[in-house]
């Protein structure tokens, strides 16, 4: 066995040997390291991105999604043309990003403003969005909130209009039988017109007034009701809301329920964000 290849002894040129190549090794690695770190100029394009803006990359994931939401193709049967187009306009869209953060553009620009607020709220509250509950929370949110889940009612009713000291003998005259035109003539009255034929709650709720709404859907229909101010309403129709069952109310009940919790993560973010801020208030404000 040669003096290189015995191990059992020691050699000081087989020692020396052994060290240079460990250095330039190691030198090697740490060269490697250093000239493709993040933030680092670099001539080498990373496997996983298309192209690098600034040593920002534009990742193929997000090239391949551009080229399928703008063509609907895929990036194996895109035309050079398509895929130098999209490309480019990623390209172009990274530098004007990059340039909007130089300026600082978020800070003056009430719509990029907007877009970030929301961006960070959606962020926040994407855990309730994409959470899927159990039954027996749903069940729950549902007994709790029962009067949110049923059929929105309807009514037509006639809403006339009497002084308010003929009112009363309006009120009997129309429940012993009389033509609502014969008493509207006979003591002087109008009718309102307020809703016209058959109209959902809500919308009723909106041309009788809130004291005539209440007074006519607490009214079966046929049946005769007075509201303040000489109103008197001749209820010819009244179906009130039907509650929903939970089957069929489930879909809107889900969707309730990941709602409120996506309220309650967007008001907790922001008290945490309070918390850790120094804000600082003009004493005319506070």
């Amino acid at each position: 066995m040669s003096a290189w290849l015995n191990f059992r002894e020691v050699y000081p040129r087989r020692a020396l040997s052994l060290a240079a190549a460990g250095a330039l090794i190691g030198l090697g690695v740490a060269g490697f390291g250093l000239f493709t770190a993040k933030g680092v100029s670099t001539f080498i394009v990373p496997a996983e991105d298309v192209a690098t803006v600034n040593q920002q990359p534009i990742s193929r994931l997000d090239y391949a999604a551009q080229l399928k939401a703008v063509y609907d193709v895929d990036p194996a049967a895109a035309s050079p043309a398509q895929k130098r187009k999209v490309l480019s306009d990623m390209i172009r869209e990274e530098l004007f990003v990059q340039r909007a953060e130089e300026l600082d553009v978020a800070s003056v620009d009430p719509d990029v403003r907007a877009g970030m607020v929301n961006a960070i709220e959606q962020q926040a509250a994407a855990d309730a969005i994409t959470a899927q509950p159990t039954e027996t929370q749903l069940r729950a949110w549902f007994d709790a909130h029962r009067a949110a889940y049923a059929s929105e009612g309807s009514i037509a009713v006639r809403d006339l209009v009497f002084p308010p000291d003929r009112a009363p003998a309006a009120l009997g005259a129309l429940k012993a039988g009389q033509g609502a035109d014969a008493v509207l003539a006979r003591l002087g009255g109008k009718d309102t017109e307020a809703v016209k034929g058959e109209e959902f709650y809500f919308a009723a709720r909106i041309h009788l007034g809130p004291a005539a709404f209440a007074a006519a859907t607490a009214t079966p229909t046929g049946g005769v009701a007075t509201a303040p101010g000489g109103h008197v309403l001749l209820v010819k129709l009244n179906h009130p809301p039907a509650p929903f069952t939970y089957e069929r109310a489930r879909d809107q009940v889900l969707s309730d329920y990941r709602a409120a919790a996506a309220a309650r993560l967007k008001d907790g973010n922001e008290r945490f964000l309070r918390e850790r801020a120094n804000i600082l208030i003009a004493p005319d404000l506070k």
